[in-house]
């Protein structure tokens, strides 16, 4: 494809159309804020992923009596300032552009559909306009639902005796482990925690325990160590890339380049929503804002943490689809290789 040769540093417009002038980058409008409303879904939501925020909050964009468009081109544009806007707001826009760029493309789908009969505007375009809407917040509650069919298949990789090895507070490697244990299996999962000295029974740690799931937490340190006592690795992930490798909290490469020097299949469950069409050729090809390595000399203090966060988002890494086995998906359980397959059917 020739996408490949893009990189998240460089992420292309969300739509078909170029971007407005600078000077229209604040949206046109001073009542709505397009990262406040992402921001304020996600801080009630705790349940809703990054893309599908950034497709209730364009959602919501159309639906502001200040920004109602009134043809095509006003629709697309807007969209596509609002689109910029957002990945320009965040540290990490991967995943916002998995979510702009899937609403994007079934937009321009739709919008251009009634334009070929020349009948895109008046009150016909406004009848369009609502079914885009409502087929959208439509669209989001029925992708929420996919969490647990990725459960349903991936409990059938869990087995009576086995360890696991996870991190992070993926809600579907949650959903699948609580699955595993409502069937009755009996299991461990070993957690591995930045902070082991923080609240253990805060987050997936708790929901596991408190389901009778026996779960031991470890620092990044130990995860070479535990190696020897676990059957897999099963993690989730923010953002599934066009190559089929990852996007999750740091500290994941690491683990999966660990799991394939032991010979341990590492299992990712992610919903389909959050692949998006980025291809790295390495870390710092990312494009997200964040600062793991930074270097002071004897006269500099450290002035806090090195995995210091950028607007709350935590750091994250890249790994690579060589160091994953499967891809566990509400479509299916997938090669890393499929996803470019998946992507086409959604672009072409």
């Amino acid at each position: 494809m020739a996408s490949h040769s893009r990189t998240a540093s460089k992420p292309e417009s969300s739509l078909s159309t170029p971007p407005p002038e600078a000077s229209a980058s604040n949206g046109g409008a001073s009542d709505f804020s397009i990262h406040e409303t992402y921001t304020s879904l996600l801080h009630a939501q705790p349940g809703l992923t990054k893309p599908l925020a950034a497709i209730s909050a364009l959602i919501s964009l159309l639906s502001h009596p200040a920004h109602t468009p009134s043809t095509i081109s006003e629709t697309l544009s807007l969209l596509s300032t609002h689109s910029e806007i957002l990945t320009n707001s965040v540290g990490n826009p991967i995943a916002v552009k998995a979510g702009t760029d899937l609403w994007g493309r079934y937009v321009v789908g739709v919008l251009q559909a009634p334009s070929k009969s020349a009948k895109g505007q008046g009150e016909e375009f406004s009848a369009v306009l609502r079914r885009v809407i409502e087929n959208g917040k439509v669209f989001v509650e029925r992708a929420k639902e996919a969490r647990q069919i990725i459960a349903r298949t991936a409990k059938g990789f869990i087995q009576d005796g086995m360890t696991m090895l996870t991190a992070g507070q993926s809600r579907c490697v949650s959903a699948a482990l609580l699955a595993a244990a409502e069937k009755g299996l009996q299991f461990r999962v070993i957690y591995v925690d930045h902070s082991p000295l923080a609240r253990k029974e805060d987050g997936m740690v708790g929901e596991l325990r408190r389901k009778s799931i026996p779960v031991a937490v470890i620092g990044p340190s130990a995860v070479a160590y535990s190696l020897s006592a676990i059957n897999l690795v099963m993690i989730g992930a923010e953002s599934v890339l066009e190559n089929g490798g990852i996007v999750a909290g740091l500290g994941t490469y690491q683990m999966a380049i660990l799991a394939r020097s032991k010979g341990k299949p590492v299992y990712v469950l992610a919903e389909s929503h959050k692949f998006v069409r980025v291809f790295p050729m390495g870390q710092e090809d990312l494009g997200v804002r964040q600062r793991v390595l930074d270097f002071k000399g004897a006269d500099q203090s450290e002035g806090g943490d090195v995995h210091e966060k950028n607007e709350e988002e935590e750091a994250v890494d890249y790994t690579p689809p060589e160091l994953i086995t499967s891809l566990v998906t509400e479509v299916g359980v997938l090669t890393p290789s499929a996803v470019s397959e998946e992507l086409i059917k959604i672009w072409y």
